[in-house]
């Protein structure tokens, strides 16, 4: 695995870029991570705390923690042990063999309008990867995000998963 590691208001020490290295490569007994991997680190500082963000792409996903605490070293160690849970959890929910009970969950639709004079903060654009509905809910799930747009390798169309208030999943199919 590589590293980049990148302080803002702050200059990494050589000790500092050592001990983030150690705890990142201890990560590889849990995945299949090739030596190309870029494991991308932001330090940063605040007047009261410091702020450790981690992000590394994998074949599975994109694992990510963002940890603040008033210590460097226990901000890295909070954010490796997210990561480990990230990926305990991945791997329990690939273990199990619930397919079909999810592709039966997919029926209901919701959808939300704005409301008028309701205006979007923020614009971002997407380019949908082909994956299977199972796939894209882990994907969401590693992300922390509510909802996952995808193409649906099946219907061959876009589609978006999210995650219900009752805390199961749904899917809304485009034609």
């Amino acid at each position: 695995m590589r590293f980049e590691i990148i302080g803002k208001n702050i200059d990494v020490t050589e000790a500092m870029k050592l001990k983030i290295e150690k705890k990142l490569s201890f990560l590889e007994k849990y995945l299949l991570i090739d030596s190309d991997t870029m494991a991308r680190v932001v330090c940063r500082v605040y007047p009261n705390t410091q702020k450790v963000e981690i992000t590394i792409p994998t074949k599975v996903g994109q694992l990510r923690a963002e940890v603040e605490h008033d210590d460097f070293y226990a901000a890295l160690d909070l954010a490796i042990d997210k990561l480990e849970d990230q990926i305990r959890r991945q791997k329990t929910r690939l273990s199990r063999k619930h397919r079909d009970k999810l592709a039966r969950a997919f029926i209901e639709e919701d959808q939300t309008l704005l409301k008028k004079g309701d205006v979007p903060v923020k614009t971002k654009t997407i380019n949908p990867e082909e994956m299977d509905v199972e796939e894209a809910i882990m994907r969401m799930e590693m992300l922390g995000h509510s909802f996952f747009i995808y193409n649906d390798i099946e219907t061959e169309t876009i589609a978006v998963v999210y995650r219900r208030n009752d805390g199961k999943y749904g899917l809304i199919e485009t034609e």
